[in-house]
């Protein structure tokens, strides 16, 4: 397995490799891999002659007095995990390779990115956006692999691809979970043994949105009630946002319809805990 920290090393990699004809698969990532990104490696591992995973915190999208400096690190750990999975190259670089001494360019999708999560965090999908354009520029994939668990930052990265003439195919693959259906995420490494038990209502309210659909419900304030009534009776958990949107623009629904985005954040000690459930079919 290769490992580069340089910008031009990797680019440069990337253009022998196209001029030998092989396909390249890139799995971004923030690091500390867990089940949910090694499920992306698999599929990409399958899918592609040549695997990528970028390594790389990004600062840019992290606003002032969220947990940028605490951000669990474990560089090591983690490539030994992508030479488990027969990763082919790991790209981290530093944050003078990513943002160079006069760096002043931003990437904005406009309305996609000031709701849901972007409300609450002005500024976010700007550094998300930035960042991933950049690597996509870097790397030049054939394909690109995202979990559905960041529906809001999937569904942009679709739009950055789409208006900017990008050639990369972004794939979304399911949310894992753990056994009791917590969405799996690095930052639940924040939670302590009871915190982790009351992150639980996110799945749960999710489930209990389901079910309300399943037996014909279809008013969005009626779920979203009955989703923040059960919420609430979780002492450690704090309400950010619920959401019933429309998937491919976000805008709000009255009623659910096919295509429906049910998300949500909730605060847990803390962790900022997001996740959500497509009603793809009624």
């Amino acid at each position: 397995m290769q490992v580069f920290h340089s910008v031009k090393e990797m680019q440069h990699c990337a253009r022998h490799l196209k001029l030998q004809g092989k396909n390249i698969a890139l799995v971004p990532t923030m690091g500390a891999l867990h089940k949910g990104h090694i499920s992306l490696i698999r599929k990409a591992r399958i899918d592609c002659d040549v695997l990528i995973v970028s390594i790389y915190i990004n600062p840019t999208q992290f606003a002032h007095g969220e947990d940028y400096m605490s951000y669990p690190r474990h560089l090591e750990k983690d490539m030994a995990k992508a030479a488990g999975e027969k990763v082919d190259i790991v790209f981290a670089p530093t944050d003078k390779e990513m943002y160079p001494p006069g760096f002043t360019t931003s990437v904005d999708v406009g309305e996609l990115s000031a709701r849901l999560c972007g409300a609450a965090r002005p500024g976010h999908f700007q550094g998300v956006c930035t960042v991933v354009t950049k690597l996509l520029n870097i790397v030049h994939p054939d394909f690109a692999y995202f979990g559905q668990k960041d529906a809001q930052q999937a569904l942009i990265i679709k739009k950055i691809v789409q208006d900017l003439n990008m050639e990369a195919q972004i794939i979304v693959l399911p949310i894992i979970r753990d056994k009791n259906g917590l969405a799996l995420s690095s930052r639940n490494k924040y939670l302590n043994k009871y915190e982790r038990k009351a992150a639980l209502v996110l799945y749960k309210s999710l489930q209990a949105a389901r079910r309300l659909i399943d037996t014909g419900e279809r008013k969005s304030e009626y779920i979203k009630e009955k989703m923040q009534e059960l919420i609430q009776k979780e002492k450690l958990a704090k309400l950010e946002y619920i959401s019933i949107c429309r998937y491919n623009d976000l805008n709000e629904l009255e009623l659910i319809e096919k295509n429906t985005l049910i998300a949500l954040a909730v605060q847990i000690g803390r962790a900022r805990l997001i996740d959500n459930y497509l009603v793809e079919n009624l």
